[in-house]
């Protein structure tokens, strides 16, 4: 059990494995380092050396109550990258994942980032505003947010359906897989986990993804009930300078898990080029 201890006293859990091209997972919310074992476990066969944080108030991280922005989350990302000294790195996000790695660019830049791959990714903004009117409403997120107050363990077994798709016809369901999504839920802080609602839904990540210079993938569900395609992929690949996106046809937000094969396949070859 890896622990790194952030200047304002937070201990950020990570997992450190193998050797080789270095790969850097930034998990989706309400989630942890966990959502990335089919991921770690295939690129770490592959030589890839494969480390993934559990975000603070996720899963073993600390259950701060404050600081639960994205700036920080940015910002204990930069220093594990300072802890273990990594460059050419591979920058891996899926879901307010992606937005933690484009805003770790916004703050830090590329000096250490080879290439970024963004899955099922939020930004470039969530929300409906004037600006965005394609986004989604504000009561979208109350709704989150009354949900978590209201019965936190029954709200994300509910959420774990539409997460995978499995209400959709013909859908194959997995209790292993609702399980795992709730348990890894469960770990984390109701508190950390509210504040965390305004940060994938209300800020505006724009500018950050206009600052990925690098090579960037972005891989996204057509069918995806999370995070509605067009209200990301399909813009946040028109505002990187080296952007590519492979859409995936009828997959859910779930995809790492669902589609993992595909998943895995599409990584490895974006990272070999």
């Amino acid at each position: 059990m890896s622990y790194l201890k952030i200047s304002d006293g937070a201990e950020i859990f990570y997992k450190d494995w193998g050797e080789g091209t270095p790969v850097v997972f930034s998990h989706g919310w309400p989630l942890s380092a966990d959502a990335w074992d089919a991921q770690m476990f295939f690129l770490g066969h592959q030589g890839c050396r494969v480390i993934a944080h559990d975000r603070r108030g996720h899963g073993r991280s600390s259950q701060t109550w404050n600081g639960n922005s994205m700036d920080t989350y940015a910002d204990d990302l930069a220093a594990l990258l300072d802890h273990l000294n990594l460059y050419g790195v591979n920058l891996v996000g899926h879901s307010i994942g992606g937005a933690e790695v484009a805003r770790y660019i916004g703050r830090h830049g590329t000096s250490r980032v080879a290439k970024a791959m963004l899955i099922g990714a939020v930004p470039p903004i969530m929300l409906r505003t004037t600006a965005n009117p394609q986004g989604l409403p504000m009561g979208v997120f109350d709704g989150i947010r009354s949900g978590l107050k209201k019965n936190r363990s029954q709200f994300y077994k509910d959420l774990a359906i539409p997460f995978f798709n499995f209400n959709r016809p013909g859908a194959e369901m997995s209790q292993g897989t609702i399980d795992s999504f709730w348990a890894q839920a469960m770990m984390g802080s109701i508190k950390g986990q509210y504040d965390c609602v305004k940060e994938f839904s209300e800020v505006d990540y724009t500018e950050d993804v206009k600052k990925i210079d690098v090579p960037l993938l972005i891989l996204h569900g057509d069918d995806d009930q999370i995070v509605p395609i067009d209200n990301a992929a399909r813009k946040a690949v028109t505002l990187a300078p080296n952007a590519t996106l492979k859409v995936y046809s009828g997959a859910s937000h779930g995809m790492t898990t669902i589609n993992a094969d595909q998943v895995n396949r599409d990584l490895l070859d974006f990272i070999q080029r």
